[in-house]
């Protein structure tokens, strides 16, 4: 029980203090599951993360059902999951209750201002470390390189990138494969 209490804990935590989506989840997450219980390893993390953008659903209410999943099963996932969504759930009720008196107070919109500014710095520190993690050799670069510039000048869903980039991660390995049997002749 105590077990649960920790992961609800921690992913109250997480729920309460990030701003700005899925993606601002990682720093915290970090934080939590990988250098303070060590419920992961970063590539876990790396790899939820990139399962939690392709299945429906809120990309950090998946990230907490998988590692509370990993953690504790069925009701670690509970726990996690209810963690994180039940402080967005209760600022949502207070703001909703309050926000039109305060909404065009010039305060409350700098404040709006100040959280946008810190989750776009938060997400390119994402960014650098899951580059400096996920880019491990030239195919992985040209992955890189080629969604990148495919993001930018097309507009296909996501989803098209991590197929694409899934299928060649299985070819690489599968030609990996060959040449090494290959060599072992």
């Amino acid at each position: 029980m105590r077990e649960l209490w920790t992961i609800f804990a921690s992913f109250f935590r997480v729920g309460l203090l990030t701003f700005g989506g899925g993606y601002s989840i990682i720093p915290m997450l970090e934080k939590e599951a990988i250098n303070k219980y060590n419920w992961l390893t970063k590539e876990e993390l790396l790899d939820f993360f990139a399962v939690s953008q392709c299945i429906p659903g809120v990309i950090a209410t998946n990230m907490a059902v998988m590692v509370g999943n990993k953690v504790k099963k069925l009701s670690g996932a509970v726990a996690a999951s209810v963690g994180v969504v039940m402080p967005s759930l209760l600022i949502i009720m207070i703001i909703a209750a309050f926000l039109q008196n305060f909404a065009d107070l010039e305060i409350v919109q700098n404040a709006f201002w100040g959280i946008r500014v810190v989750v776009a710095a938060l997400i390119f520190g994402v960014v650098l470390s899951m580059f400096k993690t996920g880019i491990v050799d030239k195919l992985t670069f040209v992955i890189f390189v080629v969604v990148f510039l495919c993001s930018v000048f097309l507009s296909l869903s996501p989803i098209w990138y991590v197929v694409g980039a899934a299928l060649c991660g299985l070819a690489a390995t599968r030609l990996r494969k060959a040449r090494e049997g290959g060599q072992d002749k």
